[in-house]
């Protein structure tokens, strides 16, 4: 406020500013403190998202400053970690081998709990038909169905033994392998790790080919917590690569765990009441149905630990000269998941954000996960130099079918540019005394034949944008400053147009003055003609009125 208040014509109320009032404040505190400028402006940034101004400020000056101030990409961690919260998405190499390693892990559980329950079928059907130690175990198995508590195995010594925990794995999910399981189904669902935690039991099986279940958003606000998904069942196999097939997964999983705690959330497991302090041997619960905070998922814990860790891309060594430094283990949480699945969805989508949108609105999925992410940011950009290509050899071969047409467009004739250089040229001396001095000359280059264009043998009826694909358009060096001024307003004009409409409209030009004409002048004619490019381009002698931008 106080700088608003040194400025000749302050703006009274907030309505009234503009990203140059910003602009002006960030050079004003950068030269009287630099080392706070950016935190000064960040906090204008909160000031005026509030729910007090978010209304009241202008909405291009909210798009200026979160440009400006785009979300922090990396956050310090916990005191005394000494490592940088990494919070955009994975890359593509980066995602790949993370969504491999989930499901690798989550089909270790799967396996295991089914054999587990396979073997307690064949012990139920026929006892004599096992081996000693599969009938030992099988009796077990039968016990802690029946009671859903876990016997002390032969060999363990206490309660805490890793028999013991070995053993309940064979029937019960335990938490440790809640992990995987949960970012597997946060990744193919495409939806946080809190909508994960709270999945509900119910639902129901649309023709065997999807699963309809109310999922719990908590950030839409009051009213607006709870959103109805189908989600895809997929052919058999193929559970771990759909979130239909997945969820119906997870339901089995976690049956014999839910028999006991009688929860109607999805997540049920086993763990051990001693180690809890429970004061009993066993516990079944849903670990989020009092509190989404009150289990520990630790997901970047789980990468680090594993058999084969996890690690990230390796980065540029800044000590080493063209060296690649050693890759650092990766840092997963779900919201890194969420923003990788929303970009991979909006690339799917061709970068359309109205079909990309899938839980959040557009300016939230552009704010909070595709805006800075770098993976995006490389598609973008590929995307629009590929766009631009694609413009740039449109006009091309526009130019081209025009000049073929009107008589193979303009004759450039670098040199001086006199009478008699005209005349050599095959004009007759008549038209080349006038292309000299200058008769013959029209906005920006010169006509050799007005009154018959070569497609219609008639008078020229065409705007003169149009004489750079005509064969009666005359250029030399005389004309350079009125042509690099027609490049540099043409310039201004692509920035106060769409792309389409400048490439449509202007493209043509741009490329026959770049690309045939200026071609065959030499870097120093250029620059001369740099130094006396005239102020006025003439470009509205092209321009209706009513298309000005």
């Amino acid at each position: 406020m106080r700088f608003l208040g040194t400025l000749p014509q302050p703006p009274a109320t907030p309505d009234q500013l503009t990203p140059a009032h910003l602009d002006a404040f960030h050079v004003h505190r950068a030269r009287t403190a630099p080392s706070a400028a950016l935190r000064e402006l960040g906090e204008a940034r909160m000031l005026f998202t509030s729910s007090a101004l978010r209304d009241l400020v202008p909405a291009e000056v909210l798009d200026h400053v979160q440009r400006r101030l785009p979300a922090p990409r990396e956050a310090e961690g916990r005191a005394g970690a000494g490592t940088k919260r990494v919070t955009t998405g994975f890359s593509d190499g980066e995602l790949a081998r993370l969504l491999a390693a989930l499901r690798a892990d989550t089909a270790k559980i799967r396996d295991r709990i089914r054999a587990g329950e396979d073997l307690l079928r064949r012990f139920q059907d026929d006892p004599s038909a096992l081996g000693e130690k599969d009938r030992e175990t099988g009796r077990l198995l039968e016990q802690m169905a029946a009671t859903g508590r876990v016997p002390m195995p032969p060999g363990a010594r206490n309660p805490f033994a890793p028999e013991r925990q070995e053993l309940a794995g064979k029937l019960f999910l335990t938490l440790k392998d809640l992990p995987p399981l949960m970012m597997l189904a946060a990744a193919l669902s495409e939806r946080n790790g809190e909508t994960i935690k709270e999945l509900p039991v119910r639902h129901r099986v649309l023709e065997d080919r999807a699963a309809e279940l109310v999922i719990v958003k908590r950030r839409r606000g009051a009213r607006r917590w709870f959103e109805t998904v189908t989600w895809e069942i997929g052919a058999p196999g193929r559970e771990l690569h759909t979130p239909g097939g997945f969820y119906l997964l997870l339901l089995e999983l976690t049956a014999r765990s839910r028999q006991w705690c009688g929860t109607p959330l999805l997540w049920c497991v086993w763990r051990n009441g001693h180690g809890a302090r429970l004061k009993v041997a066993d516990d079944h619960i849903a670990p989020f149905e009092n509190s989404l905070s009150c289990t520990s998922i630790l997901p970047t814990v789980w990468a680090a630990n594993r058999s084969r860790p996890l690690l990230a891309d390796p980065q540029p060594d800044s000590t080493a000269s063209g060296g690649m430094a050693p890759g650092l283990p990766l840092q997963v949480s779900f919201n890194r998941i969420k923003t990788s699945m929303e970009v991979r969805r909006t690339k799917r989508m061709g970068g359309h954000l109205p079909s990309a949108a899938k839980s959040n609105t557009m300016p939230v999925l552009f704010r909070n996960y595709l805006s800075g992410d770098p993976v995006i940011t490389a598609w973008a950009e590929e995307v629009l130099g590929e766009a631009l290509v694609d413009a740039e050899q449109t006009a091309r071969r526009a130019h081209e079918q025009a000049a073929r047409a009107a008589g193979g467009g303009p004759r450039v004739l670098p040199g001086p540019g006199g009478a008699a250089a005209l005349a050599e040229s095959g004009l007759d001396a008549d038209t080349a005394r006038q292309a000299a001095d200058g008769s013959l000359d029209t906005g920006w280059t010169a006509c050799v034949d007005h009154d018959r264009h070569p497609l219609t043998q008639r008078p020229c009826q065409v705007t003169f944008l149009d004489c750079f694909h005509c064969g009666n358009c005359l250029v030399t060096r005389d004309h350079l400053p009125r042509l690099l001024g027609l490049l540099d307003a043409l310039a201004q004009r692509r920035r106060e147009l769409p792309e389409e409409v400048w490439w449509t409209r202007y493209g043509p030009a741009w490329v026959a003055i770049r690309q045939d004409i200026l071609v065959k002048f030499t870097p120093a004619e250029l620059q001369q003609a740099r130094a006396d490019q005239p102020h006025d381009a003439l470009l509205d002698l092209v321009e209706n009125p009513w298309e000005l931008p």
